[in-house]
């Protein structure tokens, strides 16, 4: 199969022009569960830190932790917002809400989660001496500002918007109304902690305690992470399986072999080079599916470096972009072209934002790249242990070195965890993959993390005023519609400016060993451990 891929990116490569022709969450249980019941197998890459929940932003480690804790809402594939934890959330203005936590729910280690468990979680991850990477999630809080400032030290080691009334409730106050608050609460950083984190949060690394439907067994490094089942899940049912391994490749496609010979039970993104001609649907017959998802492949730019700091040559760079002709021969046509920052399946998306931008203008593109001045080679970066990640990076160098007549290279990251270590540090001078997984299904958490400025994911170090008040004003919008208006206009903003290259919308293309049953895919392109079952 590489062989047929390697071919296609010769013929890509000789074009004189790039036509590429010619060249999670929610999820149902079943009633009962399996007492010996076997461990299943999921690909995985190498979590960046530690398993804690205030300091784990990417897939690698979201994926687990999802598996490992529960949060007081989760999101149903389509998006939508159910309690899980949370018996009520209750507000009158969507800026103070009283929370009750439904009974039954324990950590694994047997101790109750409680009211304190919540409040004790969020303002440890919000106060900045801690170093959360989670910590700007909080900023609507009452009191944030206390204990994370903009500049200088805190003032207060705990929000004063948070409050325990008893065991089991808590109340919130923001500082001003949010129209998506109750919303977020899906997120990995407002899970709950036991008391034993705080006791001693080193211990906790090593073995770190849930609320979730599995509890941590071990973790070898650069190898996997075990999970066992954990059979007094608060939720509706304990999974139906005995456990599930967190299996790390360096390179997908060997995934992809192991599930096709059933050494591994379950992988979420098959690789390009057997999405050609449907090939994985050969390898895997019934054992395969496409999903949309809300999520977005775009290349980010380093704006801290000069050379790329006008945005007319980022936008030049955007249309030298054929993104038909790299979703026809990379991903065979299963995804749509992205139209703007907000992916389709976030509600508020609007379409066609980007309009000419981001769609293949050659000519265009080559005057406004000459314009600029640029000079030098063009480099797009990314890490290669995901196979269709480095294949469609690639063909997005092709298309714009044949576009604009400048070198481009592509420059390989061997990991997932080195690349964002890179990226975090501002270490990186080339353009790089980046890819957003709408998690909480607001436009929101697409623009501020990214974008807004200094926010925790803005790894370009973007900034524009005009566009971060317009963030904050749909984030203070009275209704969800407002807010949804406003967010859109900062979207344009965005797009003027071209902080990042938005290429396609995504699809999950995913396979599973003939030993699996049930298999279905959360919101957010994770296997929803809790429902799938070993075959008899």
């Amino acid at each position: 199969m590489r062989s047929r891929r390697a071919a296609a990116l010769l013929a890509l490569s000789l074009s004189t022009t790039l036509v590429l022709s010619a060249c999670g969450g929610g999820g149902g249980t079943t009633d009962g569960a399996q007492a010996d019941a076997p461990t299943i197998s999921v690909f995985g890459t190498e979590p960046q830190n530690p398993l804690l929940p205030g300091n784990t932003r990417e897939v690698g480690g979201s994926k687990i932790l999802d598996a490992l804790w529960s949060g007081l809402v989760g999101y149903t594939v389509e998006g939508e917002t159910e309690n899980v934890v949370a018996e009520s959330i209750e507000t009158t203005d969507s800026q103070n809400y009283t929370i009750t936590i439904a009974e039954g729910w324990t950590f694994h280690d047997g101790t109750p989660v409680t009211a304190q468990s919540f409040v004790d979680a969020w303002n440890y991850v919000a106060y900045a001496p801690n170093g959360q990477s989670s910590a700007g999630f909080f900023a609507p809080i009452a009191g944030f500002a206390d204990v994370s400032p903009a500049e200088g030290e805190p003032t207060a080691e705990t929000m004063s918007g948070l409050q325990v009334v008893d065991e089991r409730t808590f109340t919130v106050a923001l500082t001003s109304p949010s129209p998506v608050f109750e919303t977020t609460l899906g997120d990995v950083s407002f899970y709950p902690m036991p008391e034993s984190f705080f006791a001693d949060p080193q211990a906790f690394e090593d073995n770190p305690i849930g609320n979730g439907p599995f509890r941590f067994e071990s973790r070898v490094p650069d190898q996997n992470v075990t999970l066992a089942r954990y059979d007094e899940y608060g939720g509706a049912a304990p999974a139906n399986v005995g456990g599930v391994e967190y299996r790390f490749y360096a390179d997908s496609e060997a995934a992809y072999q192991d599930v096709v010979s059933g050494n591994l039970d379950f992988l979420e993104t098959i690789p390009g080079s057997f999405l050609i001609d449907n090939l994985y649907q050969q390898d895997l017959p019934d054992r395969n599916g496409n999903q949309p998802y809300a999520g977005i492949n775009s290349m980010a730019f380093p704006i801290y470096e000069e050379r790329y700091a006008d945005p007319q040559l980022r936008q030049a760079i955007s249309m030298a972009v054929d993104r038909e002709a790299i979703i026809n021969n990379v991903y065979n046509g299963l995804v749509e072209p992205a139209t703007g920052f907000i992916p389709a399946g976030v509600p508020g998306h609007v379409d066609d934002q980007c309009g000419e931008l981001c769609t293949f203008q050659p000519e265009r593109a080559k005057q406004q790249f000459d314009a600029s001045g640029f000079e030098g080679t063009i480099e797009l970066i990314s890490n290669v242990d995901s196979a269709i990640n480095r294949e469609w990076m690639q063909a997005a160098c092709i298309s714009i070195s044949n576009t604009l007549g400048t070198e481009c290279n592509f420059v390989p990251v061997p990991t997932f965890a080195e690349f964002l270590t890179q990226r975090q540090a501002q270490e990186l001078t080339g353009i790089w993959r980046s890819g957003w997984i709408a998690s909480q299904p607001t436009m929101e958490y697409v623009l501020q993390p990214q974008y807004v400025t200094g926010a925790e994911n803005n790894d370009g170090l973007y900034t524009n005023p005009e566009f971060d008040a317009l963030v904050e004003r749909g984030s203070n919008a009275a209704s969800i519609e407002e807010a949804q208006a406003l967010w859109a206009e900062a979207e344009r903003v965005l797009i003027q400016d071209m902080p990042a290259v938005p290429i396609n919308d995504q699809s999950a293309q995913f396979g599973w060993s003939d030993r699996l049953d049930n298999v279905s895919m959360t919101y957010d392109r994770e296997l929803d451990v809790r429902s799938v079952t070993v075959r008899q």
